[in-house]
């Protein structure tokens, strides 16, 4: 059976002095789909919807991977002192991507920013800084702590009846944490799967869709833990 086709958002970096214009990814996205059975393409940003339309004809899926902060005029917002670094070209791919993807009932997995630029595109709002709106005492960005990316460093609690509590099999799992923003009003038709302690979303889906599920930890890079592997294999085999 041939192996079906994921394509990857990816970020990208201005030119600079010393450096071009450049598209970037990290490789454990496509180690993790490649492990899960699946053939992983990268989708350069563009502005032009033709070729943004023509994406979704040569891919199964979509993998919204993790990158900058979204750009807060997207949701009505002014932005927040504490707004990281944005990645507006990304934004201008990702956003329409995402609203014809799902219009076409594409199998779609969001990670990290993957779950804030879904949650954006339906219509949602974003915390812009968790230390400074929602202090807490979990460490969201773990590496600030000295956590290395494949770290299982805190618990998110699953709903139950959900797709993400039939994936993992548990009601709970351990996961890594690598964010500063979070979800705030919920996008249209999703619903809130997982929580940390602290309350801050952790998962979202929608029942409604042959595959839609964002997660805002990185599952990518913890494929150690048999909880993460089975997020990619339940989206691969949805292809």
């Amino acid at each position: 059976m041939a192996r079906k086709v994921v394509g990857i958002l990816c970020s990208t970096s201005n030119k600079t002095d010393t450096t071009p214009a450049r598209h970037y990814l990290n490789r454990a996205y496509v180690w993790a789909l490649e492990q899960a059975g699946a053939t992983p393409i990268i989708l350069p940003v563009t502005s032009d919807l033709d070729i943004i339309n023509s994406y979704l004809g040569i891919v199964d899926g979509i993998l919204l991977s993790g990158g900058e902060d979204v750009e807060p005029q997207r949701y009505g917002a002014e932005p927040h002192p504490q707004l990281g670094k944005t990645d507006i070209s990304r934004d201008e791919t990702e956003i329409p991507l995402i609203k014809t993807a799902l219009a076409q009932d594409m199998p779609l997995f969001a990670i990290c920013r993957g779950i804030q630029a879904l949650n954006v595109a339906l219509g949602g709002t974003l915390y812009q800084d968790i230390p400074s709106e929602l202090p807490s005492e979990l460490h969201h960005l773990q590496s600030e702590v000295g956590f290395a990316r494949n770290a299982l460093t805190h618990k998110v609690t699953i709903e139950p009846n959900t797709r993400l509590r039939s994936i993992v099999g548990d009601s709970d799992m351990m996961t890594n944490s690598f964010h500063h923003q979070a979800l705030q009003k919920i996008g249209n038709g999703l619903i809130v799967t997982a929580h940390s302690s602290d309350g801050i979303v952790e998962a979202v889906e929608n029942p409604g869709c042959s595959f839609l599920v964002g997660v805002q930890f990185h599952p990518e890079d913890t494929t150690h833990d048999e909880k993460s592997r089975r997020l990619f294999e339940a989206f691969v085999g949805a292809l």
